[in-house]
């Protein structure tokens, strides 16, 4: 999604030990490294059935816009479960790391399902280079039973996902994010003692399941580099959720 500074936007395995000081940033990007995915169809929305009186989150795949979350946003607490190993997690979790992507995804998204083995091939390149990443799930399963937690764990299995894949059941944490779509993209950067501010919250790449782009992951990988090698992430960033 693309998120100007101040704007809104337009358009689930155990997280690898690393380092506490993070080790030099090779000059290489990992876009070069990246191997193309193959394509999904088209998306469908999922609907909470929480009581009348919240708010209804809806969560689109792709097709929706973002609202209220603008370049410095502080990365919200959140305390989840992973579906694979039982573990619960929480942000303090990650407060050694210099940077944290937080990703919301599901297992039955078209989109997602486009860029999955993607999404673990970036993350294992980043995560030895000191990153540190999580997804989550806030789909209900009323509605799309195949994104409970038994198929969570089984989706990470299947794709080795190198960071934990959570599941958040009231769909509490996504709204604390502002998360509205699958996939969605937080990366958040922390100096010393101060919290995670957001600084990149956009698109993957350019590929959709719609058109022949070949997945790259340069995005979202140029926003890492940048932030893993101390420089600044461009504040004009490309959406990731569209409306029709």
């Amino acid at each position: 999604m693309a998120v100007a500074a101040g704007g809104a936007t337009t358009a689930g395995v155990r997280l690898f030990s690393v380092p506490r000081t993070l080790p030099a940033i090779r000059t290489s990007s990992f876009v070069t490294t990246l191997s193309f995915s193959k394509l999904g169809s088209f998306p469908g929305r999922v609907r909470s059935n929480e009581p009348a009186r919240k708010k209804l989150l809806v969560i689109r795949a792709s097709r929706t816009e973002s609202q209220g979350v603008s370049l410095g946003f502080r990365a919200p607490n959140f305390q989840l479960p992973e579906p694979l190993t039982g573990k619960t997690w929480t942000l303090e979790d990650f407060e050694s790391y210099p940077a944290l992507l937080v990703m919301f995804i599901c297992n039955h998204c078209p989109f997602v399902k486009h860029l999955k083995k993607d999404i673990a091939k970036l993350s294992n390149f980043y995560m030895k280079k000191g990153l540190a990443v999580v997804a989550i799930s806030s789909n209900s399963v009323a509605t799309h039973p195949q994104d409970g937690p038994q198929f969570m764990a089984e989706d990470a299995k299947l794709y080795n996902y190198p960071f934990p894949y959570l599941y958040d059941e009231t769909q509490d944490v996504a709204r604390d994010f502002g998360a509205v779509c699958t996939p969605e993209f937080f990366l958040f950067k922390k100096d010393g003692r101060r919290p995670f501010e957001l600084v990149y919250h956009g698109q993957f790449d350019d590929s959709r399941p719609s058109n022949s782009v070949p997945v790259t992951g340069r995005d979202l990988s140029l926003a890492i580099d940048s932030v893993l090698s101390g420089q600044p992430v461009p504040s004009v960033q490309k959406p990731r959720c569209i409306l029709p």
